[in-house]
């Protein structure tokens, strides 16, 4: 079976957030979906493990941030490569309650959706849960990220845990061709030096080696000593 295939399929970026008590949590996700117009209702596959999977079974509601093509990765890293069982994911961001008392994140946001869960599903690592929507709004008129755009575009990287993760198989050349990127090995995140890291002060043309002695990785906030040099495959050193 060629698991590619599946990287055809259409996908948004999302943040989903809940609450338990008086605690929040929140986590990015591609995996939304309308089920129904009447009533309006949305599913999400949520990993069972994570923090944000536990908050919504608990309060029974979820609210979808539609995250917009301007999103910085430092935003999507935040949601989508830490734990929010280290860290408060809410307490660098703007945000509001909504009607279910789940929070809404509001950077970068161009919508929101609020359900209130109705049904779930279990499989066999995700929880496929099915809400009804109460609440909806229009935030930005900007472009809405797609998950291909995050992936070809911002060069970003699909957690693990996450329901369209698929593993690529290990390739290492014969003789592996000199090369100035650098790998994260906690996210995936590559720093080109050609593109820099202008998010964060870092102008085009930077070598890795030129970077502030404090940079850290745009997505996970790995310090310098986690990433590895890049090695390219037969393929991608072709194209170059």
């Amino acid at each position: 079976m060629d698991k590619k295939a599946l990287h055809t399929l259409s996908y948004g970026l999302y943040i989903v957030s809940s609450r338990k008590n008086d605690a929040l949590n929140g986590q990015i996700a591609n995996t939304v979906v309308q089920a129904t117009s009447r009533p309006p209702t949305i599913s999400v596959s949520i990993n069972t493990e994570n923090l944000t999977h536990d908050y919504i079974e608990e309060s029974g509601a979820f609210t979808i941030s539609v995250l917009s093509v301007e999103a910085p990765l430092k935003l999507i890293g935040t949601f989508g490569f830490k734990s929010g069982r280290d860290i408060d994911k809410f307490a660098s961001v703007n945000y509001t309650t909504g009607i279910t008392g789940a929070p809404i994140v509001r950077d970068s946001t161009v919508a929101y959706l609020e359900a209130k869960v109705f049904d779930s599903v279990h499989l066999s690592t995700h929880t496929v849960f099915f809400g009804e929507v109460v609440a909806a709004e229009i935030l930005d008129d900007k472009e809405p990220m797609t998950y291909a755009f995050y992936h070809d575009v911002k060069g970003g990287k699909t957690p693990p845990k996450a329901a369209t993760y698929n593993e690529e198989p290990s390739k290492t050349p014969a003789a592996a061709p000199e090369t100035s990127r650098y790998v994260c090995t906690i996210c995936g995140y590559i720093y080109d030096p050609e593109t820099g890291d202008p998010d964060n002060g870092v102008p085009a043309d930077t070598p890795f080696e030129a970077l502030p002695a404090d940079w850290t990785c745009p997505v996970c906030g790995a310090a310098m000593d986690k990433f590895v040099k890049e090695v390219p495959t037969p393929n991608e050193t072709k194209g170059k």
